[in-house]
């Protein structure tokens, strides 16, 4: 079961890695394939799993409310750190404290909990979704471009906070999902096999996206700072998900499993993308990759854990 697992994800990294760094794709060209994943695959994926299921089955508060409180406590500690002794300004330490207290969930999670579980995983990864992209996303966009302004137009941030959470396809994804579900509102059968056909491409693109993405990235900022933020990220993050869920609540131990194999995964690309767009450049790239090592350790040795 495990080799089954980690094996194809690994296979599927390598591949994408290959292909950049031999010259069969370019980076863009890889980037086009995760975004297509991010904007189309995904959103179909998440819609068509839970559309199908009653509330009941993807609605779990105590899983929702102790990711959502591991998630924001790493970054509020993150953010006091990273602004009082790392010397940044705000809208850099807003852009910081994000690797700290996030993973992959959309692209990586999805893709490992998928080939773990099948479309159980839509279960678990849709609520740490919403927790990431309707609540923490936006409130980093509005802390980081509050940062940027002498003089702050706060409803306006926050309009076009909303407006680009709106834009975002895996979120509507979600939403619509979870409505389905609510309303009982059954997908008509043809549309649902063009979403079930999509979805099928998430899980091995995604992987080979983020493997070719790896290609050009470099340590060149191995310090206390990085170190830190994928300490907070890959280590503290799963072991305060894990003692939440184990010791706080009483949820399945598959969904305690779920959890913190989730929180054990690399930060997301975004985090690098929002750090060249407010000039952190290779102060971002490097805990990306430093945590993508680290990340796939430490999620490899869960699965031989728990999964063997």
């Amino acid at each position: 079961m495990v080799l089954a697992v980690v094996i194809p994800i690994f296979l599927l990294l390598l591949l994408g890695y290959l292909s950049v760094k031999l010259s069969l794709l370019n980076q863009f060209q890889v980037g086009t394939i995760g975004a297509f994943v991010l904007k189309i695959a995904l959103p179909a994926l998440f819609l068509q799993s839970l559309a199908s299921k009653d509330l009941a089955e993807i609605w779990f508060p105590e899983y929702f409310l102790v990711y959502a409180t591991v998630t924001f406590s790493l970054y509020a500690a993150a953010f006091l750190i990273i602004f009082k002794h790392f010397k940044h300004n705000i809208s850099e330490t807003s852009v910081l404290s994000l690797g700290a207290s996030m993973s992959n969930t959309g692209l990586l999670g999805t893709a490992v909990l998928t080939l773990l579980m099948g479309q159980k995983a839509m279960m678990y990864t849709s609520l740490i979704v919403i927790i990431e992209s309707v609540l923490l996303i936006p409130l980093v966009l509005i802390l980081a471009e509050a940062g940027t302004k002498e003089k702050t137009n706060f409803i306006a941030i926050v309009k076009n906070t909303f407006l680009t959470l709106l834009k975002n396809p895996l979120f509507m994804g979600v939403v619509l999902g979870i409505l389905c579900a609510i309303f009982k509102i059954h997908i008509p059968h043809y549309l649902d096999e063009v979403l079930t056909l999509l979805g099928k491409t998430a899980s091995p693109l995604a992987l080979f996206s983020i493997g070719g993405g790896i290609v050009g990235l470099s340590l060149k900022y191995v310090n206390l700072q990085s170190c830190y933020i994928v300490f907070s990220n890959n280590i503290m993050m799963p072991l305060l998900v894990f003692l939440g869920l184990y010791y706080l609540t009483d949820v399945s131990l598959e969904m305690v499993y779920a959890g913190t194999l989730i929180a054990a995964l690399p930060m997301p690309t975004i985090f690098a993308m929002l750090g060249q767009l407010y000039g952190l450049n290779e102060k971002a790239l490097t805990p990306l990759l430093m945590s993508t090592i680290l990340g796939f350790i430490v999620a490899s040795g869960l699965i031989t854990l728990w999964w063997a």
